[in-house]
C-alpha cells in the first residue's frame, strides 16, 4: 500500500487544549505507512481577498496552501464555539479555499471529530463544519460520527486518554477514515 500524507487541523490554540490531546491520540492509530503531520493554524492572518487581488499573499497563506496541496486527507479536531466552528478553522478553510478556482481542498477526503467538555459533544460545530466541507468538495466520513462529550472525564491523572472502549472507538474512526482515504486516493 503506497504511504499517503495526513494532515491533521485542531481547532483550539489552547496549550492544553482537549482537542489537541484527541489528536495526539487519533494520530498513531494510522497504518504504519500513512505521515501525519500537524497544520499549525495560529500564524495565519484573517483572511482577506484584498492580499489575492493585489498579489500581496502573506508568507503564512502560501506556506499553507502548498503544505494543504501535498496532503492526501484532512482530519479536523474541533470545539464548539458558540454552536460553530472557531474562527480559526474557518479561516483556514477561507485562505485554503482562495483564490476563487484554485482551492486545495478539493477532493480530499475529511474526517471530524467534535470534542466537548460538555453533553452536547460539539454537535453544532461538526454539522457547521460539515456544511462547509459540502461546498469545498470534501468528501467527508459519515459513520462513525465522531462526537466526543464529557472529555474531562476520559483523561487520567497522566493527562492520557486510556479508557479502553475510548480508544477503541477511536481505532474505529481512524479505520473508517482510511477507507474512505483509500477509496478517492
Amino acid at each position: 500500500m503506497p504511504s499517503k500524507n495526513i494532515g491533521i487541523l485542531v481547532g483550539s490554540l489552547r496549550k492544553k487544549s482537549y482537542n489537541k490531546l484527541v489528536a495526539e491520540t487519533l494520530a498513531p492509530l494510522f497504518p504504519e505507512n500513512y505521515n501525519v503531520k500537524f497544520i499549525k493554524l495560529d500564524d495565519l492572518p484573517i483572511y482577506n481577498q484584498d492580499f489575492d487581488d493585489e498579489n500581496h499573499v502573506p508568507e503564512s497563506w502560501k506556506t499553507f496552501r502548498k503544505t494543504i496541496q501535498s496532503i492526501d486527507a484532512i482530519l479536523f479536531v474541533t470545539p464548539e464555539y458558540n454552536r460553530s466552528v472557531p474562527a480559526v478553522l474557518k479561516n483556514a478553510l477561507d485562505i485554503g479555499s482562495r483564490p476563487y478556482g484554485h482551492s486545495v481542498w478539493d477532493k480530499k477526503p475529511a474526517a471530524i471529530v467534535s470534542v466537548s467538555p460538555g453533553g452536547i459533544s460539539g454537535f453544532g460545530a461538526n454539522h457547521h463544519l460539515r456544511q462547509s466541507l459540502v461546498f469545498l468538495n470534501m468528501p467527508t466520513l459519515q459513520q462513525p460520527e465522531a462526537y466526543i462529550g464529557h472529555i474531562n472525564s476520559l483523561i487520567d491523572k497522566n493527562g492520557k486518554i486510556t479508557n479502553n472502549d475510548t480508544l477503541k472507538f477511536f481505532q474505529k474512526i481512524i479505520d473508517a477514515f482510511v477507507e474512505l482515504i483509500e477509496r478517492y486516493n
